[in-house]
């Protein structure tokens, strides 16, 4: 007899659809899974006879094969366990197959019969949906998860048993309510709580409005790490389908045990810098998202950048412009969205007191040369925004509250970024194009400014869209020579060559 129950398995952060087929045979008893299983998918025929047996169920001593299709598709997880199971009952006559054939079955079984939570359960559904299925059983301990995805009737069960009732029409299950995710309004830190470092603020401001890539450099105890984990809470919070899509990128991940149990908020993602090229990009087996898709959409901060492998940090160069994580390997090809807004924090030297006016550096140039080196001018050029921290004095500690709060922050954003959206053209403009935006004589100064700083044409192209950014801050349509001028002070470190500068006159010409 054969059976067929619905299913699926996550690669990267997608889901992709798999069809349990079970066919019994008169041959000498056996246990076969065919479709290309991984090794926790073979051992499922472990768990599934001890979870058959200790759930009152009885096999005949019949041949099983299991097809797993598409057969190319390479089978990860436990989480099949759940539908071969139902698969095998159902090709036997035990399980009703009415509700098969519209039903997701998710969930990895323990011996006893009880189902256990798995990885990737919101891709899962979302899939399903996709697939036109209606409902879909997975654990009771995940129906909160579950509740994240709306159109879909999922019911969580306990075991075994209660997943084939539930199948048969014998019992009722308790049902996902469906009622999408819920967004944090409040931040988890507030801006407020920074003492001084109005410039920074500023640029944090600039970098939450216009989406730009931001470098802190200051010496120890400036404040670095305290300010970029206040940025989410300046972002705009996120609509209903960027929630869904941070907790599906968490769920595939694995994060899922607080999914549907609070309210979503944007990610901030810290990897330390001994992670490596795979940890921040991506990578393994099976391919598993990196530092830079877990913080999509939210904020991924590298503090002590210069510490990070050179590999580690170029990895995800072109990341920070093109929004994806493409992950190859020889059997896997894998695309993962990983669009965060990066920011990175430096010491200006290695014993972080160079320029310091009240402590002594230690390091040689020689030294402070070679620390600064290990960030290419490639990397430095993808920031938007280079922002030096001066030393903060004790005296301003002093002072509590008087400063402006995240909330009152975000308003500003949200309006800048309401005005850039109207005015967005459906691409990037070239670097003429955002020449040819500016009014001449905002145009003449970034022209003679890029020049003398000697600015590469991507840095010089940041410097006009953040310039864009600042006069969306101030309520301007015209972006004015002072956002320009405002905008190529946040370009401290570039290190391009005179040559490279030399065709921005042509292109304003």
């Amino acid at each position: 007899m054969l059976a067929r129950t619905r299913a699926g398995c996550v690669v990267g952060v997608d889901a992709r659809a798999v069809d349990v087929e079970v066919h019994l045979t008169k041959n000498i008893p056996g246990f076969e899974i065919v479709g290309l299983p991984e090794t926790a998918v073979r051992e499922s025929r472990v768990r599934v006879r001890a979870a058959l047996a200790n759930s009152g169920f009885e096999l005949p001593s019949r041949h099983v094969v299991l097809n797993l299709a598409p057969a190319d598709l390479r089978k990860r997880g436990a989480t099949l366990d759940l539908a071969i199971a139902v698969g095998l009952l159902t090709a036997c006559g035990v399980c009703a197959p009415n509700r098969l054939e519209e039903t997701l079955l998710f969930g990895e079984l323990s011996l006893s019969g009880e189902l256990r939570s798995g990885r990737g359960l919101l891709p899962q559904l979302m899939d399903a949906r996709r697939r036109g299925l209606t409902a879909a059983v997975v654990p009771r301990g995940q129906l909160d998860e579950a509740s994240l995805v709306t159109g879909l009737e999922v019911v969580g069960a306990h075991d075994l048993a209660s997943a084939v009732d539930w199948l048969n029409g014998r019992l009722e299950l308790p049902r996902a309510n469906g009622t999408g995710p819920r967004v944090a309004t409040t931040p988890t830190a507030d801006l407020a709580d920074v003492q001084g470092q109005a410039s920074a603020k500023r640029a944090l401001e600039i970098a939450a409005a216009g989406g730009h890539h931001l470098l802190l450099i200051g010496p120890p105890g400036a404040g670095k790490t305290m300010l970029a984990r206040r940025l989410p809470g300046l972002l705009p919070l996120p609509s209903g389908e960027e929630a869904l899509e941070i907790a599906t990128i968490a769920s595939a991940a694995g994060f899922s045990g607080r999914l549907g149990q609070g309210a979503l908020r944007r990610p901030f993602r810290a990897p330390h810098h001994t992670a490596s090229a795979v940890a921040l990009v991506g990578g393994g087996d099976p391919i598993t998202p990196g530092e830079v898709t877990l913080a999509h959409r939210g904020v991924l901060f590298l503090d002590e950048l210069p510490e990070f492998s050179r590999a580690a940090v170029e990895a995800f160069r072109t990341i920070m412009e093109s929004g994806v994580a493409v992950v190859a390997r020889a059997r896997d090809r894998v695309s993962m969205p990983a669009a965060p807004l990066v920011v990175a924090a430096m010491n200006p030297c290695p014993c972080g007191f160079d320029g310091d006016p009240t402590r002594m550096c230690a390091c040689t140039p020689a030294r402070i040369d070679a620390y600064r080196a290990r960030i290419s001018g490639p990397i430095l050029d993808r920031f938007d925004l280079h922002v030096a921290l001066p030393p903060v004095k004790l005296a301003a500690l002093t002072t509590h509250g008087g400063g402006e709060t995240s909330e009152s922050v975000r308003t500003r954003v949200d309006a800048a970024r309401g005005r850039l959206e109207n005015g967005r053209p459906r691409r990037e403009r070239t670097i003429a194009e955002e020449l040819e935006a500016l009014p001449p004589d905002s145009r003449r100064l970034a022209i003679d400014a890029a020049e003398s700083l000697g600015l590469s044409m991507r840095g010089f192209t940041r410097a006009l869209r953040v310039s864009r950014t600042i006069a969306a801050l101030g309520g301007s349509e015209a972006v004015r020579p002072e956002h320009v001028a405002e905008a190529l002070s946040y370009r401290l470190l570039d290190r391009s060559e005179d040559s490279a500068s030399r065709p921005i006159r042509a292109l304003g010409a």
